[in-house]
């Protein structure tokens, strides 16, 4: 499913962000690597674990086995972009210091459609995501790569927010910076 959206965001021409889990970029390193050539990639943990519930030196250890992962298969370091797994960790102080300290910074988003969910359909994906957009500039959606309803939406989403003069960037290319940070 990931080379059909690959495919489809090249013959739109979008950019956009992944996070991606260190597993699956050792499980799927060709398909990664087309990612990180025409596209922002961020890290997504290693394990793809709620991160309160590990140990700072838990998190140290899971956020390093995807570093070396994308370093080994990318040849590239995702720093400094992070997304915590179900976004668990977004606003747990501790958490963001152990993402800061390493040179982290939590990318959260503005919009899901939550594609992973049983019964979703390509429409309401789109609907959805075009319907929640509602911030103005800098909105972040949440996507994922895998379930068929989000390739099948891209098409529609990109021609809907097009006719509203929408641009489509990677988070680095943000008017402001997208992120959760805590003063340690």
């Amino acid at each position: 499913m990931e080379e059909r959206l690959l495919d489809l965001l090249t013959r739109l021409e979008v950019r956009a962000t992944f996070f991606v889990q260190g597993r699956w970029v050792e499980a799927h390193p060709s398909t990664a690597q087309r990612m990180a050539a025409d596209h922002l990639v961020g890290n997504h943990s290693h394990y793809h674990c709620p991160m309160p519930l590990l140990s700072d030196e838990g998190l140290v250890a899971d956020i390093e086995s995807a570093e070396r992962a994308f370093a080994e298969n990318l040849g590239i370091h995702p720093r400094p972009w992070f997304r915590c797994p179900f976004g668990a960790g977004a606003g747990d102080s501790r958490v963001l210091g152990v993402l800061g300290r390493l040179g982290y910074v939590h990318v959260g988003w503005d919009v899901s459609a939550e594609d992973w969910a049983p019964g979703r359909t390509a429409a309401g994906v789109a609907d959805a995501i075009v319907g929640g957009l509602t911030s103005g500039n800098g909105s972040i959606v949440l996507m994922h790569a895998w379930p068929s309803t989000t390739v099948d939406a891209v098409t529609a989403i990109v021609t809907r927010l097009r006719a509203m003069d929408t641009a489509f960037v990677g988070v680095d290319e943000l008017p402001f910076p997208p992120v959760s940070t805590v003063p340690w």
